[in-house]
Protein backbone atom coordinates (compact mmCIF):
# COMPACT_ATOMS: atom_id res chain seq x y z
CA UNK A 1 0.00 0.00 0.00
CA UNK A 2 1.42 3.34 -0.92
CA UNK A 3 1.81 6.20 1.83
CA UNK A 4 -0.76 8.66 0.86
CA UNK A 5 -2.93 5.20 0.97
CA UNK A 6 -2.13 5.08 4.92
CA UNK A 7 -1.54 8.72 5.60
CA UNK A 8 -5.67 8.75 4.25
CA UNK A 9 -6.96 5.92 6.46
CA UNK A 10 -5.03 7.76 9.71
CA UNK A 11 -7.20 10.98 8.72
CA UNK A 12 -10.13 8.57 8.29
CA UNK A 13 -9.83 7.42 11.88
CA UNK A 14 -9.49 11.26 13.08
CA UNK A 15 -12.34 12.59 11.25
CA UNK A 16 -14.59 9.66 12.48
CA UNK A 17 -13.44 9.91 15.60
CA UNK A 18 -15.90 13.31 16.66
CA UNK A 19 -18.93 11.89 14.39
CA UNK A 20 -22.25 11.19 15.71
CA UNK A 21 -23.20 7.50 15.28
CA UNK A 22 -26.02 7.13 17.65
CA UNK A 23 -29.61 5.16 17.16
CA UNK A 24 -32.22 7.63 16.83
CA UNK A 25 -35.83 7.22 18.37
CA UNK A 26 -37.64 4.34 16.66
CA UNK A 27 -39.84 4.91 13.87
CA UNK A 28 -42.81 3.24 12.17
CA UNK A 29 -41.85 1.55 8.88
CA UNK A 30 -44.54 2.16 6.44
CA UNK A 31 -46.72 -0.47 4.89
CA UNK A 32 -45.57 -1.90 1.69
CA UNK A 33 -48.92 -0.94 0.39
CA UNK A 34 -48.47 3.00 1.43
CA UNK A 35 -45.10 3.00 -0.81
CA UNK A 36 -44.23 2.99 -4.69
CA UNK A 37 -41.17 1.97 -6.22
CA UNK A 38 -40.22 4.34 -8.45
CA UNK A 39 -37.72 3.56 -11.59
CA UNK A 40 -35.13 6.43 -11.53
CA UNK A 41 -32.76 5.23 -14.77
CA UNK A 42 -31.53 2.47 -16.33
CA UNK A 43 -28.01 1.28 -17.20
CA UNK A 44 -26.47 -0.92 -19.74
CA UNK A 45 -25.72 -3.31 -17.17
CA UNK A 46 -26.89 -5.39 -13.91
CA UNK A 47 -26.35 -2.73 -11.37
CA UNK A 48 -24.65 -3.04 -7.89
CA UNK A 49 -22.46 -0.97 -5.52
CA UNK A 50 -24.79 2.39 -4.54
CA UNK A 51 -23.89 5.31 -2.32
CA UNK A 52 -23.37 8.47 -2.18
CA UNK A 53 -21.05 11.29 -1.61
CA UNK A 54 -21.16 14.57 0.66
CA UNK A 55 -22.22 16.95 -2.38
CA UNK A 56 -25.62 14.35 -2.65
CA UNK A 57 -24.56 12.58 -5.77
CA UNK A 58 -25.02 8.75 -5.90
CA UNK A 59 -22.87 6.42 -7.53
CA UNK A 60 -24.23 2.54 -8.80
CA UNK A 61 -21.33 0.11 -10.65
CA UNK A 62 -22.79 -2.06 -13.38
CA UNK A 63 -19.89 -3.81 -15.86
CA UNK A 64 -16.60 -2.49 -15.99
CA UNK A 65 -18.23 0.95 -15.21
CA UNK A 66 -19.35 3.62 -12.29
CA UNK A 67 -21.85 6.16 -12.98
CA UNK A 68 -22.54 8.80 -11.32
CA UNK A 69 -26.45 10.31 -10.82
CA UNK A 70 -28.71 12.99 -9.34
CA UNK A 71 -31.46 12.58 -7.61
CA UNK A 72 -33.43 13.54 -10.15
CA UNK A 73 -32.17 10.46 -12.32
CA UNK A 74 -29.59 12.47 -14.48
CA UNK A 75 -27.01 10.27 -14.75
CA UNK A 76 -22.99 9.90 -16.24
CA UNK A 77 -20.22 7.11 -16.38
CA UNK A 78 -17.88 8.55 -13.73
CA UNK A 79 -15.23 5.30 -13.82
CA UNK A 80 -14.12 3.12 -15.84
CA UNK A 81 -12.30 0.06 -14.17
CA UNK A 82 -12.65 -3.68 -14.12
CA UNK A 83 -15.49 -4.85 -12.11
CA UNK A 84 -16.66 -2.82 -9.78
CA UNK A 85 -19.26 -3.44 -7.19
CA UNK A 86 -19.33 -2.22 -3.39
CA UNK A 87 -18.28 1.40 -2.99
CA UNK A 88 -17.95 3.54 -0.06
CA UNK A 89 -17.08 7.41 0.29
CA UNK A 90 -14.30 9.05 2.53
CA UNK A 91 -14.12 11.87 4.77
CA UNK A 92 -11.50 13.56 2.17
CA UNK A 93 -13.91 12.61 -1.22
CA UNK A 94 -11.65 9.71 -2.28
CA UNK A 95 -13.48 6.53 -2.75
CA UNK A 96 -13.13 2.88 -1.82
CA UNK A 97 -14.72 0.31 -4.66
CA UNK A 98 -13.97 -3.59 -4.57
CA UNK A 99 -13.50 -4.72 -7.69
CA UNK A 100 -13.12 -8.76 -8.57
CA UNK A 101 -11.13 -8.37 -11.55
CA UNK A 102 -8.45 -6.42 -10.36
CA UNK A 103 -8.65 -8.66 -6.93
CA UNK A 104 -8.66 -4.93 -4.96
CA UNK A 105 -10.09 -2.88 -2.98
CA UNK A 106 -9.40 0.34 -5.29
CA UNK A 107 -8.46 3.74 -3.49
CA UNK A 108 -10.24 6.55 -6.05
CA UNK A 109 -9.78 10.04 -6.30
CA UNK A 110 -13.25 12.45 -6.59
CA UNK A 111 -13.00 12.10 -10.12
CA UNK A 112 -12.76 8.54 -10.66
CA UNK A 113 -8.74 8.36 -11.20
CA UNK A 114 -7.59 4.81 -9.50
CA UNK A 115 -4.95 6.17 -6.95
CA UNK A 116 -4.03 2.73 -5.97
CA UNK A 117 -4.85 -0.22 -3.81
CA UNK A 118 -6.38 -0.08 -0.77
CA UNK A 119 -5.93 -4.03 -0.15
CA UNK A 120 -4.76 -6.63 -2.72
CA UNK A 121 -3.53 -9.32 -0.08
CA UNK A 122 -3.84 -10.46 3.27
CA UNK A 123 -1.06 -11.90 4.93
CA UNK A 124 1.07 -12.51 1.10
CA UNK A 125 -2.32 -14.55 -0.28
CA UNK A 126 -3.87 -12.23 -2.82
CA UNK A 127 -7.21 -11.37 -2.87
CA UNK A 128 -9.27 -13.28 -5.02
CA UNK A 129 -12.48 -10.70 -5.77
CA UNK A 130 -13.56 -8.64 -3.21
CA UNK A 131 -17.16 -7.72 -3.04
CA UNK A 132 -18.59 -5.33 -0.40
CA UNK A 133 -17.51 -3.15 2.15
CA UNK A 134 -18.47 -1.27 4.81
CA UNK A 135 -16.65 1.48 6.92
CA UNK A 136 -15.39 1.37 10.73
CA UNK A 137 -15.94 4.56 12.57
CA UNK A 138 -12.71 4.16 14.04
CA UNK A 139 -10.79 3.87 11.41
CA UNK A 140 -10.36 1.43 8.59
CA UNK A 141 -12.90 -0.92 7.20
CA UNK A 142 -14.49 -4.49 6.42
CA UNK A 143 -14.56 -6.00 3.34
CA UNK A 144 -16.36 -9.53 1.78
CA UNK A 145 -14.54 -11.74 -0.60
CA UNK A 146 -16.49 -14.13 -2.21
CA UNK A 147 -14.26 -15.25 -5.12
CA UNK A 148 -14.56 -18.22 -6.66
CA UNK A 149 -16.75 -19.82 -3.39
CA UNK A 150 -20.15 -21.50 -3.11
CA UNK A 151 -22.25 -23.72 -1.25
CA UNK A 152 -19.52 -26.32 -1.71
CA UNK A 153 -16.36 -24.51 -2.16
CA UNK A 154 -16.62 -23.09 1.14
CA UNK A 155 -13.41 -20.61 0.24
CA UNK A 156 -15.09 -16.87 0.91
CA UNK A 157 -13.73 -14.97 3.82
CA UNK A 158 -14.13 -11.63 5.27
CA UNK A 159 -11.32 -9.12 6.35
CA UNK A 160 -10.39 -5.95 7.97
CA UNK A 161 -7.96 -3.24 6.60
CA UNK A 162 -6.68 -1.21 9.58
CA UNK A 163 -5.75 2.25 9.30
CA UNK A 164 -2.03 1.36 9.42
CA UNK A 165 -2.98 -0.10 5.79
CA UNK A 166 -2.47 -3.93 6.56
CA UNK A 167 -5.23 -6.27 5.93
CA UNK A 168 -6.40 -8.86 8.48
CA UNK A 169 -8.01 -12.33 8.06
CA UNK A 170 -11.39 -11.92 10.15
CA UNK A 171 -13.23 -15.17 9.15
CA UNK A 172 -13.34 -17.91 6.32
CA UNK A 173 -14.89 -20.99 5.47
CA UNK A 174 -18.02 -19.10 3.62
CA UNK A 175 -20.37 -19.84 0.96
CA UNK A 176 -20.17 -16.49 -1.17
CA UNK A 177 -20.06 -13.23 1.49
CA UNK A 178 -21.41 -10.94 0.47
CA UNK A 179 -23.21 -7.49 1.83
CA UNK A 180 -21.16 -5.88 4.67
CA UNK A 181 -21.99 -3.62 7.54
CA UNK A 182 -20.76 -2.56 10.44
CA UNK A 183 -23.21 -1.31 13.39
CA UNK A 184 -22.88 2.30 14.27
CA UNK A 185 -21.40 1.26 18.22
CA UNK A 186 -18.63 -1.28 16.99
CA UNK A 187 -20.12 -4.01 18.29
CA UNK A 188 -21.69 -6.04 15.79
CA UNK A 189 -20.79 -7.27 12.08
CA UNK A 190 -23.60 -8.43 9.92
CA UNK A 191 -22.59 -10.33 6.84
CA UNK A 192 -25.07 -12.14 4.03
CA UNK A 193 -23.83 -15.40 3.31
CA UNK A 194 -25.67 -15.66 -0.34
CA UNK A 195 -25.23 -19.44 -0.82
CA UNK A 196 -26.67 -20.00 2.50
CA UNK A 197 -29.78 -18.01 2.14
CA UNK A 198 -28.71 -16.36 5.27
CA UNK A 199 -27.67 -13.48 7.65
CA UNK A 200 -24.63 -14.13 9.73
CA UNK A 201 -23.65 -12.07 12.88
CA UNK A 202 -20.43 -11.52 14.65
CA UNK A 203 -19.91 -9.86 17.96
CA UNK A 204 -16.93 -7.24 17.45
CA UNK A 205 -14.60 -7.65 20.49
CA UNK A 206 -12.10 -4.86 18.58
CA UNK A 207 -11.38 -3.19 15.87
CA UNK A 208 -10.69 -5.81 13.44
CA UNK A 209 -11.27 -8.84 15.93
CA UNK A 210 -14.71 -10.64 15.94
CA UNK A 211 -16.33 -13.51 18.05
CA UNK A 212 -17.62 -16.83 16.24
CA UNK A 213 -20.03 -16.14 13.77
CA UNK A 214 -23.36 -16.72 14.52
CA UNK A 215 -26.86 -17.34 12.47
CA UNK A 216 -28.71 -13.76 13.23
CA UNK A 217 -31.50 -14.85 10.17
CA UNK A 218 -32.47 -17.31 7.80
CA UNK A 219 -34.27 -15.61 4.92
CA UNK A 220 -36.76 -17.01 2.85
CA UNK A 221 -36.72 -18.96 -0.31
CA UNK A 222 -38.11 -18.01 -3.13
CA UNK A 223 -41.56 -18.86 -4.60
CA UNK A 224 -43.79 -18.74 -7.77
CA UNK A 225 -42.14 -16.25 -10.61
CA UNK A 226 -39.28 -15.54 -8.19
CA UNK A 227 -36.10 -17.07 -9.49
CA UNK A 228 -33.00 -17.35 -6.53
CA UNK A 229 -33.09 -16.49 -2.97
CA UNK A 230 -29.16 -15.23 -2.17
CA UNK A 231 -28.90 -12.34 0.05
CA UNK A 232 -27.17 -9.43 -1.57
CA UNK A 233 -26.13 -6.23 -0.47
CA UNK A 234 -27.06 -4.64 3.30
CA UNK A 235 -27.32 -1.06 4.70
CA UNK A 236 -29.15 -0.09 8.39
CA UNK A 237 -31.21 2.41 9.03
CA UNK A 238 -30.95 4.66 11.92
CA UNK A 239 -33.26 2.23 14.49
CA UNK A 240 -31.10 -0.61 13.78
CA UNK A 241 -32.91 -2.52 10.88
CA UNK A 242 -31.46 -4.47 8.76
CA UNK A 243 -32.12 -3.85 4.86
CA UNK A 244 -31.65 -6.75 2.72
CA UNK A 245 -31.30 -7.04 -1.03
CA UNK A 246 -32.72 -10.15 -1.98
CA UNK A 247 -31.14 -11.39 -5.23
CA UNK A 248 -33.89 -13.24 -7.37
CA UNK A 249 -36.71 -12.54 -5.42
CA UNK A 250 -37.85 -8.73 -6.23
CA UNK A 251 -37.62 -7.79 -2.64
CA UNK A 252 -35.64 -5.34 0.03
CA UNK A 253 -36.55 -7.32 3.13
CA UNK A 254 -36.26 -5.72 7.06
CA UNK A 255 -35.29 -7.40 9.78
CA UNK A 256 -35.17 -6.07 12.88
CA UNK A 257 -32.44 -5.93 15.53
CA UNK A 258 -33.91 -9.52 16.95
CA UNK A 259 -34.05 -10.72 12.89
CA UNK A 260 -37.66 -11.03 12.52
CA UNK A 261 -39.04 -9.66 9.07
CA UNK A 262 -41.42 -6.82 9.63
CA UNK A 263 -41.67 -5.51 6.09
CA UNK A 264 -40.92 -5.91 2.71
CA UNK A 265 -40.41 -4.07 -0.16
CA UNK A 266 -40.90 -4.47 -3.69
CA UNK A 267 -37.31 -4.06 -5.50
CA UNK A 268 -38.29 -2.91 -8.68
CA UNK A 269 -35.51 -5.14 -10.46
CA UNK A 270 -35.90 -8.73 -10.92
CA UNK A 271 -32.34 -9.80 -9.67
CA UNK A 272 -32.16 -7.05 -6.76
CA UNK A 273 -29.19 -6.33 -5.42
CA UNK A 274 -27.83 -3.67 -3.43
CA UNK A 275 -29.73 -1.11 -1.48
CA UNK A 276 -28.71 2.34 0.34
CA UNK A 277 -30.16 5.52 2.23
CA UNK A 278 -29.82 8.61 0.25
CA UNK A 279 -31.80 11.76 -0.58
CA UNK A 280 -31.96 15.00 1.07
CA UNK A 281 -32.88 13.55 4.16
CA UNK A 282 -31.76 10.51 4.23
CA UNK A 283 -35.05 9.00 4.48
CA UNK A 284 -35.18 7.19 0.63
CA UNK A 285 -33.89 4.04 -0.18
CA UNK A 286 -32.33 3.53 -3.66
CA UNK A 287 -32.03 -0.40 -5.32
CA UNK A 288 -30.30 -1.47 -7.80
CA UNK A 289 -30.04 -4.92 -9.93
CA UNK A 290 -30.93 -6.53 -12.84
CA UNK A 291 -34.07 -6.28 -15.36
CA UNK A 292 -34.05 -9.66 -16.34
CA UNK A 293 -31.15 -12.13 -15.79
CA UNK A 294 -27.27 -11.13 -15.16
CA UNK A 295 -26.12 -10.82 -18.82
CA UNK A 296 -29.22 -7.78 -19.48
CA UNK A 297 -29.71 -4.72 -18.49
CA UNK A 298 -30.16 -2.81 -14.88
CA UNK A 299 -31.88 -0.14 -13.35
CA UNK A 300 -31.97 1.79 -10.10
CA UNK A 301 -34.98 2.46 -8.50
CA UNK A 302 -35.76 4.38 -5.23
CA UNK A 303 -38.62 4.22 -2.42
CA UNK A 304 -39.41 7.57 -0.39
CA UNK A 305 -39.79 5.62 3.27
CA UNK A 306 -39.70 8.71 5.49
CA UNK A 307 -37.56 6.46 7.19
CA UNK A 308 -33.97 8.02 8.78
CA UNK A 309 -31.44 5.80 7.26
CA UNK A 310 -28.25 5.28 9.13
CA UNK A 311 -26.21 7.85 7.71
CA UNK A 312 -22.36 6.00 7.04
CA UNK A 313 -20.65 9.17 5.13
CA UNK A 314 -18.04 10.28 7.42
CA UNK A 315 -17.68 14.06 8.04
CA UNK A 316 -15.99 16.02 4.71
CA UNK A 317 -12.49 17.36 5.87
Amino acid sequence: MSFSVRSFLVLFSLSLGFSSWSFAQAAELPKASDVKTVKLFEVDRYCEGVVFDHSGHGYVSHGDKITKFNINGEHEVWANLGAPNGHKVLADGTHLVCDASMHAVLHLDANGKVLGNASSECNGTPLRGPNDLSLDPEGGFYFTDPGGSDDKKLIGTVHYVDPAGKTHLIDEGLAFPNGIVLTPDRKTLYVGESKKNRILKYDVKNAGEVGKRQVFAKLPTKMGEQIDNQPDGICLDADGNLYVAHFGMKQVQVLNPSGEIVARYAGGNITTSNVAFGGPDWTTIYITGGLGELSGGGGLFKIDLGVKGLVILPPQE
